[in-house]
């Protein structure tokens, strides 16, 4: 019957390169022999040292992993840190992006709103799931081959600011942003093919005029997408910066101006939509929801001004 001490030899080598198996094995046999020794000279029967002995080595996996200079995690210290800041940003984003770009879209063709929000709650799920995968999966590989990853080497010039608790910008509120800005675009589309207005041969009337699809909407679609980026980048910085509440203006006006000009040009709503809703062929109720129109952007583009510029220099102080 085998002893212990060649059960564990035996355990310890299965997972070490067979080139160097005869090496260790008698490194190791000899170590075992002398922390026996010095334990039995000490006055301790054998077995029971040598059952000490081998308990205080470990797990041989371990010990093999050491020998063998291989590493016992996922991902390691060195890639740690940027795995988690990359999958902290994907998952924040892309899931809910992606799900309500999908439920708009089974809204779109024809599916119901129960319907369409399972959908988007479900594809929302399984893009987490993928993320998280592939992520770790692509990080768990550059570990295990030693890519290099090119970040910038840390510096002070790093630091956080010395924020009092709770002055960051949840990523709740991060993610509630990022999925209004993409219902909204994902709105212009269908709003386009799937209008709950319908002609006489049962075709949908887009709402606002398909001319506009030559340029404004798509500039407008590329403006909400510049905010979102904005939102992340805010949601980075942990609070609104001076240069971040500039391009946040900057973006408010390119989006209010467009869209106030369009107003009052009388060129937002598509001309057969009027037409079409008995309320709206009213020249005196088209006129109330221009103003409404004009007024809520206005508002809004105020309202944001103020405010983030009152976060950014309440912060600052």
């Amino acid at each position: 019957m085998s002893s212990l001490t060649d059960r564990y030899l035996a355990a310890t080598l299965r997972a070490v390169p067979a080139p160097r198996r005869a090496e260790i094995a008698d490194e190791l046999r000899a170590s075992i022999a002398d922390m026996i020794d010095g334990r039995t000279d000490a006055g301790q029967d054998r077995e029971t040292a040598e059952r000490e002995v081998l308990t205080e080595l470990g797990n041989p996996e371990r010990l093999a992993a050491r020998y063998a200079d291989h590493r016992l995690q996922l991902i390691g210290p060195a890639y740690y840190l940027a795995w988690r800041r990359l999958l902290r940003l994907l998952l924040a984003t892309v899931p809910i992006a992606i799900g309500a770009l999908v439920a708009v879209l089974d809204a779109v063709d024809g599916g119901s709103v129960g319907s369409a929000v399972g959908v988007g709650i479900t594809t929302g799920i399984e893009v987490v799931v993928q993320v998280a995968f592939w992520v770790t999966l692509t990080f768990a590989v550059v570990e295990r081959l030693s890519l290099p990853l090119h970040l910038p080497r840390w510096t002070v010039d790093q630091l956080p600011e010395d924020r009092p608790a709770g002055r960051g910008v949840p990523l709740a509120d991060t993610a509630v942003s990022i999925a209004a800005l993409v219902l909204l675009i994902a709105f212009l589309p269908w709003q386009h093919f799937r209008s709950w207005v319908r002609d006489d041969g049962g075709d949908h009337i887009p709402v606002l005029d398909p001319a506009l699809w030559r340029f404004w909407l798509p500039a407008l679609i590329a403006l909400l997408v510049a905010e979102i980026v904005l939102q992340v980048a805010r949601h980075r910085a942990g609070r609104w910066t001076w240069p971040l509440v500039g391009a946040k203006v900057t973006l408010d006006l390119a989006f209010a101006v467009p869209v106030a000009w369009l107003v009052l040009t009388d060129r937002l709503l598509n001309p057969e939509f009027v037409q079409r809703v008995d309320w709206l062929r009213d020249g005196a109720n088209l006129d109330v929801v221009y103003t409404i129109a004009l007024v809520a952007v206005v508002a809004s583009l105020v309202r944001n001004t103020v405010a983030i510029a009152a976060q950014a220099r309440r912060r600052a102080a």
